[in-house]
């Protein structure tokens, strides 16, 4: 009786790690996503000339505003 229901419960939890790792998938994919964007906006940065005298916190600062879609200017404005 015993073994049969550990086999019931070890079934159960095979189910549900199935389904946690199917749930994650969607979210991996996003995250995958916006680290490309992060790195290829914070390389976008690096070129331009206005922006050499700015640090790297500074340009990913930047970067993670444009890839969570708050910056709204169509260029950049820098001091």
């Amino acid at each position: 009786m015993s073994d049969s229901l550990q086999k019931a419960f070890l079934g159960v939890i095979a189910l549900g790690v199935s389904c946690i790792a199917i749930e994650l998938v969607p979210v991996s994919r996003k995250a995958a996503y916006w680290n490309r964007c992060l790195d290829s906006t914070v390389l976008w940065l690096n070129k331009k000339p206005d922006l050499k005298e700015w640090n790297m916190k500074d340009k990913e600062s930047l970067a993670v505003g444009v890839c969570n879609g708050a910056v709204h200017e169509p260029k950049l404005k820098s001091q």
